[in-house]
């Protein structure tokens, strides 16, 4: 066994809901009153070791992490390895880096199916000698014939009699590697004509001649899920396995292959095993996915875009998985508050993709520093100010939030403001800087454009404006500015490059059955670089946080990945409003 301890979090911002009540927690609050599983709570999230986890993951984690932790119980992390032709370490590492980020610590090390794979043979081995299972012959395409449909029931296979000691024998040859992949399968002896298709003889095991990242090549009979799942739990002494609703038909298999064994050889089995506590079968409860509008979640669809070049990777920040939006600038917190507002459902629903981005807005508004960054520069000369000046500004880092502490802002005779913040013929409304016109430099003084400076071609290159000294921190005399506009010194900002991201997809619904391809719904604006930004030196301080927002503009992160020492990228991770 591995060290217990409660299922615990680590949290990186405080959670602004409250928990609610759902059906879950409700059940949970039941068996506990009616000392079920002696008092306990165990559970555990399952992934599958075939991609990275995406938002729909973050329900999952969150929910099974925390009614653990709400109940002072466990939750481990079990690989399901399974499929080991689809697998990989790197997936495995993304998952325990993706979890841990999120703010949680599993019980114990983190588990694999395969570390039960000869408990499971062992239990395969006692359901052939109850007459429970047998090894049947016919191909995929046969045994999918043989199956039957929705309206028609099945038929039994033609080794489905097979003599409990040729059904052992053919087994242990399965295992010893004398068939070829697909020549014959391990299968429970159910009901072919039951009304559930899941029920109808369904596979235990095939033959898969392939390395595993665990395992390496021990084996060559894999179990499939649905026996695997089930036993996992068990040998865990999981008492509340919370699936989402597309298991709801299987858990009828998931119980059969339970009750079938000798409950003392789990219980022997098992985790708790030599211990105090009474054995009792775990149970499966099902809740709804997430699903989120403008999004594609599918690990197929996801898969597909990474190896065709449709996104950058599996982080890439357009990307709906937890790696990808933790490099777009996502903060954990806000994803645990999301997930706790959508609830937990017994049926499926969709939800506004506005939601998530209003977390998201919730938590950085409060979270994140302010900076000036100008992500399309035109330069204004000070032409009062002697070549030479350098003023200091001290201004605060969060204008709600004095613990934030401020930061200096350098003012010198050359400055860049956004080319959108000029407009030598102003449009009606407009209430930023025109020719002939005062703007105040947020922060710092009034400013009066004199001279607009343009090229050969009339394109404008340069700003002449004066400044009004006596407006440091004050307003002019006499008259009104109602402009504001954010700037940064030419000479000692910082250059960057500033990726804009956007929805990926231009539609409400890219998984549609009546799309027939996902990638006619691309958003072909979903990414935007600028190159030649530039922005407070502050940001670039030793201890500067990695996130901010750029006033005016929106919330931005600092892209490690991509970035090096003299490059410098930030990624938009949402805008300071809903451009949708």
């Amino acid at each position: 066994m591995t060290d217990q301890k409660s299922a615990s979090t680590t949290l990186d911002g405080a959670d602004d809901s409250s928990t609610s009540s759902n059906f879950i927690r409700n059940k949970i609050a039941h068996d506990l009153k009616e000392n079920k599983h002696g008092g306990r709570v165990h559970t555990r999230f399952p992934p599958e070791p075939n991609g990275y986890l995406h938002i729909g993951h973050a329900k999952s984690i969150c929910l099974n992490f925390g009614v653990a932790a709400e109940n002072s119980g466990l939750c481990n992390l079990r690989f399901d390895d399974t499929n080991p032709e689809k697998e990989s370490q790197e997936y495995v590492d993304a998952i325990k880096s993706n979890i841990s980020w999120l703010g949680f610590q599993w019980n114990g090390d983190e588990r694999y199916s395969s570390n039960y794979f000869e408990k499971l043979y062992e239990f395969a081995i006692q359901l052939i000698e109850s007459g429970k299972a047998y090894v049947c012959d016919l191909s995929a395409a046969e045994a999918r014939e043989y199956r039957g449909s929705l309206t028609e029931p099945g038929r039994n296979s033609p080794h489905r009699d097979r003599s409990i000691e040729e059904n052992k024998e053919l087994f242990a040859r399965m295992r010893a590697g004398e068939f070829a992949d697909g020549a014959c399968s391990l299968r429970a002896k159910i009901d072919m004509a039951s009304p559930n298709i899941n029920m109808r003889d369904p596979v235990l095991y095939r033959i898969r001649h392939i390395v595993h990242h665990q395992t390496g090549s021990k084996w060559c009979i894999y179990p499939t899920y649905d026996y695997t799942h089930c036993l996992s739990d068990a040998i865990e002494g999981i008492t509340h396995s919370l699936c989402t609703l597309e298991f709801e038909d299987h858990r009828p298999l998931y119980d059969w292959i339970l009750n079938s064994l000798d409950i003392a050889s789990i219980a022997a089995a098992s985790d708790l095993a030599n211990t105090d506590s009474d054995y009792v079968l775990p149970e499966q409860t099902e809740f709804a996915k997430l699903k989120l509008n403008y999004t594609i979640v599918g690990k197929r669809q996801l898969k597909e875009m990474v190896e065709t070049n449709v996104v950058e990777g599996w982080d890439d920040p357009r990307m709906p998985t937890l790696a990808g939006m933790r490099r777009r600038g996502f903060t954990a917190a806000a994803i645990r508050n999301f997930c706790e507002s959508v609830g937990v459902a017994r049926s499926d629903s969709v939800v506004d993709l506005g939601m998530l981005e209003h977390a998201i807005r919730d938590d950085l508004d409060k979270t994140s520093p302010r900076a000036m960054c100008v992500l399309n520069p035109l330069t204004v000369v000070l032409t009062n100010l002697p070549d030479e000046h350098l003023e200091n500004l001290s201004m605060a880092n969060h204008p709600k939030n004095e613990e934030m502490g401020r930061r200096t802002v350098p003012l010198t005779k050359r400055v860049v403001i956004d080319r959108s913040d000029f407009e030598e013929v102003p449009p009606q409304g407009f209430k930023r800087l025109t020719a002939g016109g005062e703007v105040r430099l947020r922060g710092a003084y009034v400013i009066k454009c004199d001279d607009v400076i343009k090229d050969d071609a009339g394109n404008i290159i340069e700003l002449h404006c004066s400044v009004d000294l006596d407006t440091l921190g004050k307003k002019p005399e006499g008259r009104k500015v109602k402009g504001v506009v954010h700037w940064v010194s030419e000479t000692k900002g910082i250059a960057l490059s500033v990726r804009l991201y956007d929805r990926l997809f231009t539609v409400e619904n890219p998984e549609s059955k009546d799309i027939e391809d996902f990638r006619e719904c691309l958003n072909e604006d979903s990414l935007n670089e600028l190159t030649s930004c530039l922005a407070e030196p502050a940001i670039m301080e030793e201890g500067a946080s990695p996130r901010y927002q750029f006033e005016r503009e929106g919330y931005y992160c600092l892209d490690e990945k991509a970035s090096t020492e003299n490059a410098r990228i930030f990624n938009r991770t949402i805008t300071l409003r809903d451009s949708w």
